[in-house]
């Protein structure tokens, strides 16, 4: 049986998690009804929303128009990008390849505060240990690892199943695709959790080189404190391209170059890789997930995030000079997203939405004799299980981010790196491991005294909120006084305190296993090692139930409901639209005037510095040139670098961030709330034109033909 998910969506305009709580106060939450898309709208390639996209924008999206999107649009590690040009070239974020710089970088560069252009090909600098993978196939392979989990008994013996038919499919793929040599790469994805099963069929490409990248302060206009927020004024954008053969990719997939932008009420489809969301999970899950789960990970790294400040603050120039800068930015983002997640499951509007769609799964389940015998008990099964989980999470809460170098005591990492590395030695492992095991031990950095104090205290509060007293690691930790006091005797005398001490007690034989900062270290391990087993255990019988209602899933809703995000290829439909905020609405773009007013309001100090080449605004430049804009597409993490593209395959813009009513998107998609955030390609050719003069690459995306200077067109013509 299926049906389509159609449900009343109920008319409350969610602007932020204190609203919804009003909104809450006035509506009766038994009257809340689940929308149509609240499971959201990243559609499958494999499953591709033909029918859909032609009913509802009025154009004809047949295989086609899908083949041409889909293999114009490429995966590069931890995000999206495309080819813009018939030349291997491609557009991606900025911050998608800032880590990647340092890489290419030559003595006496940083081209993190200069940007780089390559003024010629021969200047465009290959990236070590890059790729970019190609969607060439995206099969359905539901019934062949199906049928072989059915055939096994307990779980064990699923999971064989399932790791033996996913051998099975790929080394067929592997053999129809032979032609692709090396460059082919075979991924099975479980989708709804396990209920659907897809084999996507890429092609890598290992020789990318970097063309183009701004400066770090244009590509991250507003630093932290615009971080998932609207408006917004970020330059984010990078040009890359793919090698064959040491020459230029040739294709004739790519996007086109929409000069003309977009404007409200336009319809775009974004296409990308979004990261793994927690849309189908039960409300007992979510629960759990608000709960226990959640709120000591916010407390973990707010904390840490407010140790970082106040050292910054404290400290400025040793800040500086060990870049906690991005550490701490990389703490504030996790925690904004953990908190906006968060903020989402405490909205009872939107508890009260996902209990109504699951309410109509379960009445749908029950509705059918032959779903009701197999799945009609999952929904309590699940619900027992979070129960099972419970007892587990405040030892889970006391390790979280022990091995987390920007926000955990270096001392407390060497402690479990120097027993790894003598357990190995115990063990007898292989020279080259327990060589490898002594390295990261003693390749673990100091930080300086005062963050390290602070850090270790953190943890030991840590251990005393989510242990009980007369647990072991709070015995070995004793030192009377207050954690601040504890952390400081510690590191007065602990040989692990400086890269030098460790040092120090390796030559001299002092670092045994009897040595009681390692017996510590194998404390922790033994802990983290048995949380690990006992928990897992629960989580594996977890992901078998959430297979199974997977498939419930689909066989009530079949391909209306889109799957969970998993990385893998996506595309999504979305309008430009604006929406209310603060009492205000949002515009649909922001401008170059925005930007400019902004560094005039907070000056060079701050995150909304320019680099030097902007601080006056170029000759030629309009300043009224859309730079950022919005649209209700549903994007997530992974979709930085996503071309949003038009009906006709012309790209407009690149998503690099969603705004903050927008993080509750891991649990429920809310087009009246939420927003993703995209530099528009108007900015970029503007900048292109008139900062940059970077004139080979504009004439490229826009008509497609690729400059050469004398000299390559001279070794291209002997070439051939």
């Amino acid at each position: 049986m299926k049906r389509s998910f159609v449900a009343a969506a109920l008319a409350l305009l969610l602007l932020s998690p204190a609203s919804a709580r009003a909104q809450a106060g006035t509506v009766d939450l038994d009257t809340v009804r689940a929308g149509k898309f609240d499971y959201g709208k990243m559609w499958t390639f494999e499953y591709a929303p033909k029918d859909y996209f032609t009913e509802t924008y009025g154009f004809q999206a047949d295989d086609a128009w899908f083949e041409q999107a889909r293999l114009s649009a490429l995966r590069i590690p931890g995000c999206s990008s495309s080819f813009v040009s018939p030349n291997g070239l491609m557009v991606t974020n900025h911050h998608c390849v800032r880590g990647t710089e340092s890489r290419v970088q030559r003595p006496g560069e940083t081209l993190l505060d200069s940007g780089f252009i390559a003024l010629s090909l021969d200047q465009e600098r290959q990236i070590p240990g890059y790729y970019a993978d190609q969607l060439i196939a995206a099969l359905d392979v539901s019934d062949e690892v199906l049928a072989a989990i059915d055939r096994a008994t307990d779980d064990s013996s699923r999971a064989q199943a399932r790791e033996s038919a996913y051998a099975a499919i790929e080394a067929r793929l592997k053999q129809e695709h032979a032609d692709l040599g090396d460059q082919l790469r075979v991924q099975i994805v479980p989708l709804y959790n396990g209920g659907r099963y897809s084999a996507y069929v890429f092609r890598r490409f290992t020789d990318v080189r970097l063309v183009a990248a701004v400066e770090l302060q244009m590509g991250f206009f507003g630093g932290d404190p615009d971080n998932f927020t609207y408006p917004r004024h970020a330059l984010d954008f990078a040009f890359l391209r793919v090698y064959v053969d040491g020459q230029p990719y040739k294709t004739d997939h790519y996007f086109t170059w929409g000069s003309g932008g977009v404007e409200e009420g336009d319809v775009i489809f974004l296409i990308g890789n979004p990261g793994p969301t927690n849309r189908l999970a039960t409300i007992a899950q979510l629960e759990f997930q608000r709960d226990d789960f959640l709120p000591p990970i916010v407390a973990f790294l707010r904390s840490r995030l407010e140790a970082l400040h106040a050292f910054t603050a404290e400290f400025p120039r040793v800040a500086d000079s060990l870049d906690l800068r991005n550490r701490a930015f990389g703490i504030s983002n996790s925690l904004k997203a953990s908190d906006g997640r968060l903020a989402a499951l405490r909205d009872p509007a939107i508890m009260a939405r996902k209990a109504d769609a699951e309410r109509q799964l379960a009445g749908a389940i029950a509705e059918d004799p032959a779903l009701r015998s197999r799945y009609g008990d999952l929904f309590d099964r699940i619900a027992s299980l979070q129960a099972e989980k419970a007892p587990f999470t405040n030892e889970y809460a006391a390790f979280y981010g022990l091995g987390r170098g920007s926000s955990t005591s270096a001392l407390l990492r060497r402690a479990l790196a120097a027993y790894r590395w003598l357990q190995g030695m115990a063990d007898s492992l292989p020279p080259d491991q327990i060589a490898r095991l002594r390295r990261e031990l003693e390749l673990i950095t100091d930080l300086p005294r005062e963050l390290e104090q602070s850090l270790l205290s953190l943890r030991i509060q840590d251990f005393q909120r989510y242990l009980s007293p007369n647990d072991p690691i709070l015995q070995a930790l004793a030192r009377g006084g207050s954690p601040e006091q504890a952390a400081l005797q510690i590191l007065d005398r602990s040989d692990l305190r400086t890269q030098g001490s460790v040092h120090n007690a390796v030559a001299e034989g002092r670092l045994t296993m009897e040595h009681p900062a390692v017996q510590f270290g194998k404390l922790l391990a033994e802990r983290s090692a048995v949380l690990n087993t006992s928990l897992g255990a629960l989580l594996s019988r977890e992901s078998e139930l959430e297979a199974d209602l997977g498939r419930a899933r689909f066989a009530v809703y079949g391909q209306s409901v889109p799957p969970d995000a998993t990385s893998s290829p996506r595309i999504t439909d979305g309008v430009v639209k604006p929406y209310e905020y603060n009492g205000t609405v949002a515009p649909v773009y922001t401008t170059f005037y925005g930007m400019y007013d902004l560094f005039s309001s907070f000056g060079p100090e701050s995150d909304w510095n320019l680099p030097y080449r902007w601080r006056t605004p170029p000759q030629g430049l309009d300043l009224g040139t859309p730079l950022n804009f919005i649209s209700t597409a549903d994007s997530y993490g992974g979709n930085s670098g996503s071309p949003a593209v038009t009906k006709d395959l012309a790209i407009v813009g690149l998503n690099f961030d969603r705004n903050i009513e927008g993080l509750s998107r891991d649990f429920i998609y809310l087009p009246e709330r939420g927003r993703n955030i995209m530099v528009d390609v108007r900015a970029i050719q503007a900048a292109l034109a008139n900062a940059y003069k970077f004139d080979r690459i504009l004439l490229e995306v826009t008509t497609g033909r690729m400059y050469r200077t004398e000299g390559e067109a001279e070794a291209e013509a002997a070439r051939r």
